[in-house]
């Protein structure tokens, strides 16, 4: 009987302290879900008229989604802060962990604050922006997005390439697009026996033709190299970096149409026998 009593007391207790808990507790858990997420949707709203004004302050299109990301988790930050302090959860004790989790955590991904740190960097300094067509070492490719820890491109066979930032950083970054336009480098081969000033003005005249190519610029014809059966031309037309492969095929196949037409002769790698050019 004794022990019946015993275990109905403590029964009774722990109901006890299970509803006074519940009746202490339930309204501020309720409080904090709510305001949780009445705040998300409101963080959600501030967003988009963030992005608006942005846009309308021209803000570019590089830095415009750092900027709203950034904003965006400080606010849901402090709204989960507000949240666990409603609750009741003591706040010191809670940065103290999150505190000593960010340092643990740092440690561990010292590569990743590396790449952090360097999209700070690009997203400020602006050496190239969303668009444009750049070359990391043997990477080519043109920028589709700036992110906080890599780069991506999208090379012109339609590959994705993410390249850290902190490798942007420490290296030579070529910017095809800063100065909205790019020189094509291209060599033919012709015989010693033709006349060079006459090869030149065929094709400078097949290059005005073209399309593709920066008609304002005057571009570069003459002679780069001797090499033992031709004479190695140098072909330098401008057009723009959007345009650099289409360019570049469209040179080639008018120049290729120019030496049939007017009977130029090519020196065959096989050989050191002239002959002719098909259309």
């Amino acid at each position: 009987m004794i022990e019946k009593n015993i275990l109905s007391k403590d029964y009774n207790y722990y109901i006890t302290v299970v509803k006074e808990n519940v009746i202490e507790f339930l309204p501020r858990i309720i409080l904090a879900t709510l305001l949780l997420w009445l705040g998300f949707k409101l963080i959600k709203k501030v967003n988009s008229v963030l992005d608006k004004s942005l846009k309308k302050v021209q803000v570019s299109d590089t830095m415009r989604p750092f900027l709203i990301s950034l904003l965006s988790t400080l606010l849901k930050l402090v709204l989960i802060f507000i949240a666990v302090s409603i609750i009741g959860v003591e706040l010191s004790g809670l940065v103290t962990i999150v505190a000593a989790m960010g340092f643990a955590i740092g440690l561990s991904l010292q590569g990743s604050l590396g790449n952090f740190a360097s999209g700070i960097l690009i997203l400020f300094l602006k050496p190239y922006k969303v668009n444009d067509w750049i070359q990391i070492e043997d990477n080519f490719g043109k920028v589709e997005e700036i992110g906080i820890f890599n780069t991506i491109l999208i090379t012109p066979g339609k590959k994705t390439l993410i390249v850290p930032n902190a490798k942007i950083t420490d290296g030579v970054v070529a910017n095809f697009s800063k100065k909205e336009q790019i020189r094509l480098e291209l060599n033919i081969h012709i015989p010693y026996s033709e006349d060079f000033p006459r090869v030149k003005e065929i094709i400078k005249k097949e290059l005005s033709k073209i399309p593709t190519l920066n008609q304002e610029l005057e571009p570069e014809i003459g002679i780069e190299n001797f090499d033992t059966h031709n004479i190695i031309l140098a072909i330098r037309p401008y057009t723009t970096p959007d345009h650099y492969w289409q360019a570049t095929y469209d040179t080639h196949q008018a120049i290729k149409n120019a030496f049939n037409q007017n009977n130029i002769k090519v020196a065959y790698s096989e050989g050191i026998e002239l002959g002719s050019i098909g259309a």
